[in-house]
């Protein structure tokens, strides 16, 4: 092979996996909305601080930075005024604070070299709420 085959290979491989990293990043995103609009939706309607649709607007690039912060603290605003409404105080502050640190972890992990410490902590700590969101949501019934 030439020089310059080995380079348009080199970098129609660099395309591919950029691609294929995309199309995987973009299903994940698409997962998290899901699982979002699905705890969103099991809220009663009178509790909810967003419509479970809004959850969507994540998919949008840049925008999203700062939809986090709306997106996360209010689905545990909107858990936690179901479960008052209840009479429940045993589920805390149902990961509003995680929500927040979540939304702060994002837009930190956007600054060179902060990034590096940033982007790991964000990924834990949207683990943690995305499972805790889930928790709350199987606490409630399924016909809200």
């Amino acid at each position: 092979m030439r020089n310059d085959d080995i380079g348009l290979a080199y970098f129609a491989a660099n395309i591919g996996v950029a691609v294929v990293a995309i199309i995987i990043g973009l299903g994940i995103q698409a997962a998290i909305c899901f699982l979002l609009q699905s705890c969103f939706q099991r809220i009663p309607e009178g509790y909810r601080k967003m419509q479970p649709g809004m959850t969507w607007l994540l998919m949008i690039p840049c925008f999203n930075i700062v939809w986090n912060f709306f997106v996360y603290p209010r689905l545990a605003q909107s858990f936690k005024a179901c479960f008052a409404a209840a009479g429940r105080t045993d589920v805390g502050d149902c990961g509003e604070m995680l929500g927040w640190i979540f939304s702060g972890c994002i837009v930190a992990a956007c600054i060179p070299f902060v990034n590096c410490v940033a982007a790991p902590a964000a990924l834990v700590i949207l683990i943690i709420y995305l499972v805790k969101a889930n928790g709350l949501k199987n606490q409630l019934p399924a016909t809200a």
